[in-house]
């Protein structure tokens, strides 16, 4: 197996000591929002024989076995990250296979460069998302009920909102949202800013459940998206619960630090809550406008110890193991690739020892047994 060094990605709304405590370094005043853990070519992780995209790509039979290849082609299919949210993320959707391959074919034959800041699909594959909640964490995700969204709104008294409270009560719930959604976007932008403002102000003043907006208005103060995010549920998960994040289905992180595995895709459709393009378009056509709660996830124990978070596709399979002391090792041979990572003690894998963050890289088949004190995720696939 190999041990992997990881990249951290300063991206502006990171934390700047989440990461930094759970690896037991020294923070450097900077944000510190992703670790990523895989072969992403945007930045793989490093072995010592080489980036492990390069090191797959050189016998992906080896690395990947047979079924994973048969099944994904020849690249490892998922990324895993630690996330560590010290803002706001970007309000956002992902598409499904079949709209993530039309729009980039489409993308590519119009000639818009891959690096375009107006560019949408940055490749042909979908980007089905898990984060696992490591400390407690805050986002947004799926739609209320179109009359519970009604109710927030109309509680901050902001005279402006009236019409979508309206629109919210009177139409059928996918219509409703959509409708509220496609106005919040598509409104005079000084118009919109100043009723976002007012509506602020007025989650400030109530706190308690609109609280959320009003932390959100501060970092992205005028933005529509503060105001799309009061149609979707606020969810707080406590550690060890996840939320499994399907196409179409509008989300945001607010804070907190995670495991996050998701499909090897850039694919991002953006709502609000950024600087960033927006298509609205398109981004009409991706979001799946069905209220739905948000379904937070509890592992399944096993026999042997292992924790599942079930999902409904293959391209990831994250599951963890939470090991006692004097605990017997536990076998992880799979025939599919593998990484294992620590988050707490100093368990082994093999013969390696691994401090909280460390990870290592299995491939497909190679013997490995867990072993030590300490809490472990693993990521596969399912083929």
């Amino acid at each position: 197996m190999d041990r992997l060094v990881n990249t951290v990605r300063p991206y502006a709304w990171g934390s700047t000591t989440a990461i930094p405590e759970l690896l037991g370094t020294a923070p450097t005043g900077e944000p510190q929002a992703e670790m990523w853990m895989g072969a992403h070519p945007g930045a793989p992780s490093r072995t010592e024989r080489g980036p492990l995209n390069e090191v797959i790509d050189a016998d992906p039979v080896r690395e990947l076995g047979e079924r994973a290849v048969g099944k994904f082609g020849p690249r490892l299919p998922f990324l895993l990250k630690l996330l560590a949210a010290g803002a706001p993320l970007s309000l956002q959707v992902h598409p499904d296979l079949d709209q993530a391959r039309a729009g980039f074919a489409a993308e590519e034959a119009a000639g818009v460069p891959i690096d375009a800041p107006h560019r949408t699909y940055k490749d042909a594959n979908h980007k089905p998302e898990m984060i696992c909640a490591l400390t407690p964490f805050e986002g947004f995700c799926g739609f209320r009920a179109p009359a519970e969204a009604a109710d927030v709104l109309a509680a901050l008294g902001v005279d402006s909102l009236k019409p979508y409270v309206d629109l919210l009560h009177a139409h059928p719930e996918e219509a409703a949202l959509r409708e509220v959604l496609t106005a919040l976007l598509t409104a005079d932008p000084a118009e919109m800013a100043h009723t976002v403002t007012e509506a602020a102000a007025a989650a400030e003043r109530l706190g308690g459940t609109h609280a959320p907006y009003a932390v959100v208005a501060h970092h992205y103060p005028g933005d529509p998206g503060v105001l799309a995010a009061m149609l979707l549920h606020h969810v707080v998960l406590q550690p060890g619960e996840a939320l499994y994040l399907g196409a179409g289905v509008p989300h945001a992180y607010l804070s907190g630090l995670g495991v996050e595995i998701m499909a090897n895709s850039d694919n991002v459709l953006r709502c609000g809550l950024t600087p960033k393009h927006i298509d609205v378009p398109e981004l009409l056509r991706i979001v799946r406008f069905q209220p739905a709660e948000p379904g937070v996830l509890r592992p399944e124990a096993s026999p042997s110890g292992e924790e599942v978070y079930e999902t409904p596709i293959d391209e990831f399979r994250l599951s963890r193991f939470v090991r006692a002391e004097g605990a017997a090792p536990t076998d992880v041979t799979a025939p599919t690739p593998q990484i294992l990572l620590a988050v707490a003690g100093s368990p082994k894998a093999g013969e390696l020892t691994l401090a909280p963050g460390e990870s290592v890289f299995v491939p497909a088949g190679e013997t490995t047994e867990l072993s030590g004190a300490g809490t472990v995720f693993r990521a596969t696939v399912v083929a």
